[in-house]
């Protein structure tokens, strides 16, 4: 078989009698569509230097980026340009059009980033105030987190439908999250309560045959059969027996400050899910410079989300003295502190208090975030110390905490996602 080398295609223009190159003309498309992209991309002062004139939907299209990304000083790469500013103003009727347009021509994921930089960059959050425009965002995580820090300041009539929003938000998040939580954190709770007794159908018999391997007998066949081998169990591995008895206690201690928005909401969906473990005894302490215990609203995680206030100062020696006090069974114990660890209050009282609770048997996990963004900004010399003593300090993203929940109540080592980012 002979390979043959691409061929350079030509053909003669029947007009103009020149020979016409089809391989670029096949490209022009491609090049017109790239050259399409970058001036959406970098506005309308590109049109000449692109060389491309939208038309239709396009117009429409960079009409609802300009208004957001057109203005000077933070727009981002190079997008508008002079002194133009941003287009939406503070005007609610043309806040709520723009939602709607967004919506029409971006998809989902484009149109949450798009409302996220409408509220950091053009100081949009007031207008989440007004029921009307609630009804015209799309409810995202970050979106609640901008709404619980609004809470103090909500008056009556928006609550209602704030309260939709974050149902929304959180009933989405439940149904992603809580079967394989249940999975995951059961089979570990049925490892953990492993017994050297079991009844018959307690028995692990994948770890009974492993442990016994030494006690391998070979039987001789009979009437000329082949020899076949046994292992005697002389020590039963198995399950402890299904209960409704509490096996593990959970305590979920967050940090409420504002860059925690996001963790805050996943933490208080998890903790809804572990306090619905009849096997898990579930407390959720929130704190900022006070301490606010929210395990009695823990069978409706909205609840838990609106008793929340986002911001303020930090005081995790405060917190983590409230959660030790409410420890009574130290080894069937697991602390999860999720913070930033920027400390307001006593550093070393922090420390040695951490230190008391894992020499007592306690499992501490330190999370800088619950969320799918990665850490934030924190405190390095902090998750450094806690690393010393042993409660490594990482960010964990919602799918991994049921594996490190599972982790903690087995006490073995924590599946750290990415051990060379660790402080």
């Amino acid at each position: 078989m002979t390979a043959h080398a691409p061929q350079h295609a030509t053909q003669d223009d029947h007009e103009t009698g020149e020979t016409v190159d089809t391989e670029t003309t096949r490209a022009r498309p491609a090049d017109g569509e790239r050259m399409r992209r970058w001036r959406m991309v970098l506005g309308a002062d590109s049109a000449e230097s692109t060389g491309c004139t939208l038309t239709g939907q396009d117009v429409a299209m960079d009409g609802a980026l300009d208004a957001l990304y057109g203005g000077g000083g933070k727009k981002p790469g190079g997008r508008g340009g002079g002194g133009r500013s941003a287009g939406l103003g503070a005007s609610a009727p043309s806040v709520a059009r723009w939602l709607g347009d967004i919506r029409t021509y971006f998809p989902s994921s484009v149109v949450q980033v798009m409302q996220r930089d409408a509220i950091d960059r053009l100081g949009l959050s007031a207008l989440l105030l007004e029921p009307e425009m609630l009804e015209a965002v799309e409810a995202d995580v970050h979106l609640v987190g901008t709404l619980l820090s609004l809470n103090k300041a909500m008056p009556e009539t928006t609550k209602e439908t704030a309260r939709a929003v974050v149902r929304k938000v959180v009933d989405d998040l439940e149904k992603r999250l809580e079967s394989r939580t249940r999975a995951t954190l059961t089979g570990a709770l049925d490892r953990s309560a492993r017994i050297s007794r079991p009844r018959h159908r307690d028995i692990d018999w994948d770890r009974t045959i492993r442990a016994n391997l030494k006690n391998y007998l070979t039987i001789p066949g009979a009437d000329g059969e082949e020899a076949t081998g046994t292992v005697v169990p002389e020590r039963l591995i198995g399950y402890g027996r299904a209960s409704q008895s509490v096996k593990k206690d959970v305590i979920l201690c967050i940090d409420q400050s504002g860059s925690m928005a996001a963790s805050v909401v996943y933490a208080s969906v998890f903790g809804a899910v572990l306090a619905s473990m009849r096997t898990l005894a579930t407390r959720l302490v929130v704190f900022d410079t006070a301490v606010v215990d929210l395990t009695d609203q823990l069978d409706d995680p909205v609840d838990v989300l609106f008793g929340t206030q986002l911001g303020g100062g930090t005081d995790i020696n405060r917190a983590l003295a409230y959660c030790q006090s409410k420890i009574t069974r130290p080894a069937d114990t697991v602390v999860v502190l999720i913070s930033d660890l920027y400390e307001g209050g006593i550093r070393d009282e922090m420390l040695k208090r951490v230190a008391a609770m894992k020499a007592s048997g306690v499992q501490f996990v330190t999370l800088l975030a619950l969320s799918d963004e990665g850490a934030p900004a924190y405190d390095h010399e902090h998750a450094a110390a806690l690393g010393a003593l042993g409660a490594p300090a990482f960010a964990c993203t919602p799918d991994l905490f049921p594996d490190i929940m599972a982790a903690a109540i087995e006490k073995r080592p924590l599946p750290i996602p990415d051990k060379e980012a660790q402080p």
